[in-house]
């Protein structure tokens, strides 16, 4: 019986599994990359707002939480393709004594085009609420 050569068995094998080994990789980095920003955001969500809650009126509810929001993604240089911030500042016109909350979700489009992943798209939308309670006997105006 005749021995085969194994020559040359080493280079299929780098072959076939050095692009498994890269996409698992890319795969952790893409992972990775998305619970940064998934924890990035809640923490922008949670300062966005405690700020409006601190805000006396509905409409500068709303500017306090996107600057906050802004001012604290900016801070953890997270780079969004775009940046939605929405905020529900109903509870501003119950009368005082009634307890209300402000929530705000802050959405990013993350940029995810510069892994080359073959099916993956090319940004995810991230979303993220936190609610922060109104002072029920702080002055308040709609």
């Amino acid at each position: 019986m005749k021995r085969r050569s194994e020559r040359g068995s080493a280079a299929v094998e780098a072959v076939v599994g050095l692009p498994a080994f890269a996409l698992f990789v890319v795969l952790i980095v893409l992972g990775g990359r998305t619970a940064t920003a998934h924890q990035a955001l809640e923490s922008a969500a949670a300062d966005a707002a405690r700020s409006a809650s601190l805000a006396r009126t509905g409409t500068a509810a709303d500017e306090a939480a996107r600057t906050a929001a802004q001012t604290s993604l900016d801070n953890q240089h997270l780079d969004c393709r775009s940046i939605d911030v929405s905020v529900d500042s109903e509870a501003f016109a119950l009368p005082l004594g009634r307890e209300g909350s402000v929530e705000v979700t802050v959405a990013c489009r993350l940029e995810l085009s510069d892994l080359s992943i073959p099916g993956l798209p090319g940004s995810r939308l991230l979303r993220s609420s936190m609610s922060s309670p109104l002072d029920s006997w702080r002055e308040r105006t709609p």
